[in-house]
């Protein structure tokens, strides 16, 4: 098999991987973090910026596979402290409308790069 990928502009990667890969219809979107984008800031302590940026990146990964965001039909979202969901949740609420992908949040221990959220994807491409 050959493997299709993509890759964005404006966004580094942190390790061996490919920014997404297609597979059929579905393109498997890398987890993102803030300090993933090209200009990385110290956004440590805010979640919101983080996640904002985290979907900055994605939406650019999408563009560079030629979807959207209502391609997107499951996310993952990984927290460094629970007490950050509601200020995630805001900001991931803005990006995507009813009906909403399918979602799995969970908590982790550490990411990569220091980062307190890191978000990936699943998007389908239509028939």
């Amino acid at each position: 098999m050959i493997r299709k990928t993509y890759r964005a502009k404006n966004v580094t990667a942190s390790g061996p991987y490919s920014h997404a890969v297609e597979a059929d219809d579905f393109i498997f979107l890398s987890g993102q973090t803030a300090m993933n984008a090209d200009t990385v800031e110290n956004l440590q302590g805010n979640i919101a910026e983080q996640t904002k940026q985290c979907f900055t990146n994605l939406l650019e990964v999408l563009e560079a596979a030629n979807l959207t965001h209502d391609d997107v039909v499951k996310v993952n979202v990984y927290l460094t402290d629970m007490n950050h969901f509601s200020s995630m949740n805001e900001v991931y609420k803005t990006f995507f409308n009813e009906p909403y992908p399918a979602r799995t949040c969970v908590a982790v221990l550490a990411l990569p790069l220091g980062a307190e959220v890191e978000i990936e994807m699943i998007a389908k491409r239509k028939s």
